[in-house]
């Protein structure tokens, strides 16, 4: 028996709220039934990650909520769509898919969603506090929340996601709850070499390792140094929860509820401790690409987005050497902007760069065959290129991209590597 507050049921007996209120509470009252919850707990903010298009009865459901004047109640980010708004013909969608697209996309905003469209939504603003509730969706997503800021959700996928941000209710269970983000898994990397743990290019392929790793275990890194930027650790996220079903990882010494590995483990001894090697770091990394190629027909970053820090510090490594094949940076609306104010964005077009907005080129069709090589440095992206785009995946650092791409064949650098 679900014990509901008094607000809660004025909701579904009609009392007050909109139909679409109660349409929102009843779908988060029968979730919180099945996963086994007792009571709702309020939430503070929303990710929405069924805004993308994946199929017309999502756009149908989001229609009838909005046609009903229904609200989202917390402040509500989206993640990225189907469509880059300032570009719709970017997008090989036949034109119904377009439509559809589109009509999800204003339906969330007519509700009141912030129209961000990005995976990335910690850096367009969307940074809950430690200890805070929220119902974020978007695997990268609530990685990060729940691993860097130290907020609590669970992985909402579609549907369920926005009725959280209408009822501002989510069920409590999972990660909501304390005792369930206590680690039992020891993943230690203190016997790697130094460089390597310095390296860029480490960290999405050490967020692949704890994917794979994890299983249904909270794990804790152990043994990273202390000078880990923000773009490294969301590298890791994306990695993480892409290769498997990670919601949280603590960072020891880096992440709010890891400020060492005893505390992030809640003083108790661990079910297992990995020594991670220089020999599997490079087994996941060769796991992440084709083999024996040469070739490569475009150069895709961003996922999760590209923040205004990589766009800058892509700019620097290139010079002024145009690239031989396109460079996709899939970013936000909002890195748009700040690069924009400076003409970085110019600078970055006239070497060969195409910007995608708002999407990115792994969840609608944007390259322009069905089937290539594609480079690039996301773990993420390597992970999903071949099922979502018909690319095979070469994974490297953002130098060896951006080489490669001013080279128009593969340019490969192991010494990173050790």
């Amino acid at each position: 028996m679900i014990q509901l507050s008094e607000h809660e049921k004025a909701i579904l007996v009609k009392s007050i709220g909109t139909p679409g209120d109660q349409m929102a509470m009843e779908l988060v009252v029968d979730a919180a039934r099945i996963l086994g919850a007792k009571h709702l707990i309020p939430i503070e903010s929303s990710h929405i990650d069924g805004c993308l298009y994946h199929g017309d009865s999502g756009v149908l459901y989001c229609e009838k909520l909005a046609a009903y004047g229904t609200q989202v109640k917390v402040p509500t980010t989206t993640n990225v769509g189907a469509l880059n708004l300032t570009n719709f013909n970017q997008t090989n969608l036949s034109k119904v898919k377009r439509d559809m697209a589109y009509r999800l996309m204003l339906a969330h905003q007519k509700m009141g969603c912030l129209p961000t469209w990005t995976c990335a939504p910690y850096q367009a603003g969307a940074r809950p506090s430690y200890g805070q509730q929220v119902a974020w969706g978007e695997s990268n997503a609530v990685a990060f929340t729940n691993s860097i800021l130290g907020a609590r959700t669970n992985r909402y996928g579609d549907f369920l996601d926005i009725a959280c941000a209408i009822s501002g209710r989510a069920p409590y269970y999972g990660l909501h709850v304390p005792e369930n983000r206590i680690a039992s898994l020891v993943l230690d990397v203190s016997r790697l070499p130094k460089s390597l743990l310095q390296e860029d290019a480490f960290f999405p392929v050490l967020g692949s390792m704890i994917g794979k790793l994890s299983g249904e275990a909270i794990a804790v890194v152990h043994g990273l140094l202390t000078n880990v930027t923000e773009d490294q650790m969301k590298a890791l996220c994306a990695g993480a929860a892409s290769t498997g079903s990670v919601g949280l990882v603590h960072l020891s010494g880096l992440t709010p509820e890891a400020p060492d590995t005893q505390t992030a483990l809640g003083a108790e001894q661990p079910k297992e401790i990995i020594h991670i090697t220089k020999e599997m770091v490079i087994n996941a990394r060769n796991k992440l690409s084709i083999l024996d190629i040469e070739q490569i027909d475009c150069i895709a970053v961003g996922s999760p987005h590209f923040s205004d820090s990589e766009c800058r510090t892509l700019l620097s490594l290139a010079g002024k050497e145009r690239f031989k094949i396109p460079v996709y940076i899939c970013t936000g609306r909002h890195t748009m902007a700040q690069l924009e104010r400076d003409g970085t964005d110019q600078d970055l077009k006239d070497l060969g760069v195409i910007f995608v907005i708002d999407t990115c080129i792994v969840v609608t069709p944007i390259l322009p065959k069905d089937s290539g090589v594609l480079m690039t440095n996301s773990a993420k992206f390597a992970h999903y290129a071949a099922g979502n785009t018909g690319y095979a995946p070469v994974f490297g650092s953002l130098t060896d991209c951006i080489k490669s791409a001013q080279a128009g064949k593969l340019i490969w650098d192991s010494s990173v590597w050790g």
